[in-house]
C-alpha cells in the first residue's frame, strides 16, 4: 500500500516541458519549483500522482548492465536524497535524460512531473520518495458559465487528474540494490513506451515475494495447460481439476514449499519428475532461479488468478465450468453418433 497522508508532505514540485527532439519540439525548463502554498491545488496534485500507485504492489530497482552509479536516475535522484537543495538543478538534469531518451518518432511530448515528498507510506513504512510523472494526453473540458443573465458554453484543453499516463515513485529504500520502484506505464502495450522503462528510468523487477509467484503461477499454470498433456495421457476435465487444485494452493497457503507443493497437488510420481524437468526448462529458457520456498504474495496471486481458467469447451456448443471433483465427470465415445461425451454426476441441481 503506498500512500501520502498530508498535503505538507509534498515539499517541493516542478515542471519542465519535454517534447520529441525528432520532430524538433523543445526542452522548455521552469526556472524554479511552483509554489505549493494553496492547500486545495496540492491535494489535487497528490490525489493525480499517488492514487494510481495507492495498490501497485509489484516493484522495480534502478540498474546498470556495468555499474550501478553509471544509471543516471539512480545519480539525480541520490543528490536529491542527500541534498534537498539541489532538487531544482537535478531535476533539469532529469528531464534532459528524459529529452535524450523521447526519439521514437511516436513519443508524444507532455509536461514532466518532477516532485519531493519527504513522507510516504510504503507497505507501513515512512520514507522519503521522488516522484517523477508525464503527462501526455489532453482532454477537452466544457466550461458552462453565467454571462448577462444567459448562460453560455466554452472549452479548454486540460489533464484528467484521474488518468496519469507515466510515472513512477523511486523511495529512499535499498539505496545500494538501487532504490524500490514503482511504476505506472498506461502505454506499456505499445512499443515505443518501453523507452519510459528501458531507456530512461533502466529498471528491473525486484526479486521480492511478488516476483517469486508471479514466476511460480507462470510455471504451474504453463506446465498444466502445455507440457502436460505431451507426456501423458490427460482429458481436459483432469487438467482443469489440477488447475483448481494449484489455484487453491496459492489462495490458501502464506508460503510456497516446492516439495510439499508437488506432493499435495501433482501427486504422480512421474508427472512430478516432468514437473521438475519443466522447472529447469523453464528457468534456462527464461534466465533466472525459482527458489524452492518463498513467501506467496496475495497481491500477485489475485491479479493472476485467472490464468487458472477452469472451462471445459466443448465445441461451441457448450461451456461446463468445473470446481472440483473431476472423478464426477466421465469421459466416453458414442459409436452411433461418432460423438465425444462427458456424463456429470451430481446430487442435486441448483
Amino acid at each position: 500500500m503506498i500512500h501520502v497522508a498530508d498535503v505538507n508532505d509534498l515539499q517541493y514540485l516542478t515542471i519542465h516541458k519535454v517534447g520529441n527532439p525528432s520532430k524538433d519540439e523543445p526542452l522548455v525548463f521552469s526556472k524554479a519549483p511552483i509554489d505549493l502554498s494553496n492547500e486545495d491545488i496540492s491535494r489535487l496534485l497528490i490525489s493525480y500522482f499517488i492514487q494510481p500507485f495507492t495498490n501497485n504492489a509489484e516493484y522495480y530497482h534502478l540498474y546498470h548492465a556495468v555499474e550501478l552509479a553509471l544509471n543516471d536516475i539512480y545519480v539525480y535522484i541520490s543528490r536529491i536524497f542527500e541534498d534537498q537543495s539541489t532538487f531544482q538543478e537535478q531535476s533539469f538534469h532529469i528531464a534532459k535524460h528524459l529529452y535524450d531518451n523521447s526519439t521514437h518518432p511516436k513519443i508524444k511530448g507532455g509536461e514532466l512531473y518532477i516532485a519531493y515528498f519527504n513522507k510516504c507510506l510504503i507497505d507501513g513504512e515512512e520514507v522519503e520518495a521522488i516522484g517523477i510523472f508525464k503527462s501526455e494526453t489532453k482532454e477537452t473540458y466544457l466550461k458552462v458559465y453565467l454571462n448577462d443573465e444567459n448562460y453560455e458554453v466554452n472549452y479548454e484543453d486540460g489533464i484528467n487528474i484521474s488518468k496519469l499516463d507515466k510515472g513512477c515513485l523511486i523511495f529512499n529504500i535499498d539505496k545500494e540494490h538501487g532504490y524500490r520502484v514503482s511504476i505506472i506505464d498506461t502505454l506499456s502495450k505499445q512499443n515505443e513506451a518501453v523507452y519510459w522503462k528501458d531507456d530512461f528510468l533502466k529498471v528491473k523487477r525486484r526479486e521480492d515475494s511478488y516476483l517469486q509467484t508471479e514466476n511460480y503461477v507462470d510455471l504451474c499454470t504453463s506446465f498444466i495447460n502445455k507440457k502436460l498433456t505431451e507426456n501423458f495421457e490427460v482429458s481436459r476435465a483432469d487438467q482443469i481439476e489440477l488447475l483448481n487444485k494449484s489455484a487453491n494452493y496459492f489462495k490458501e497457503k502464506e508460503t510456497f514449499d516446492f516439495d510439499e507443493f508437488t506432493e499435495e497437488i501433482i501427486t504422480q510420481p512421474a508427472v512430478i519428475e516432468s514437473f521438475k524437468e519443466y522447472k529447469q526448462q523453464f528457468e534456462t529458457n527464461y534466465e533466472m532461479t525459482l527458489p524452492d520456498s518463498f513467501d506467496i504474495s496475495n497481491q500477485a496471486f489475485k491479479k493472476q488468478a485467472k490464468v487458472f481458467k477452469s472451462i471445459l469447451k466443448l465445441d461451441k456448443n457448450f461451456h461446463v465450468y468445473i470446481h472440483g471433483r473431476a472423478d464426477m465427470i466421465e469421459k466416453g465415445f458414442d459409436e452411433v453418433s461418432g460423438l465425444n461425451y462427458y456424463k456429470l454426476f451430481f446430487k442435486e441441481e441448483a
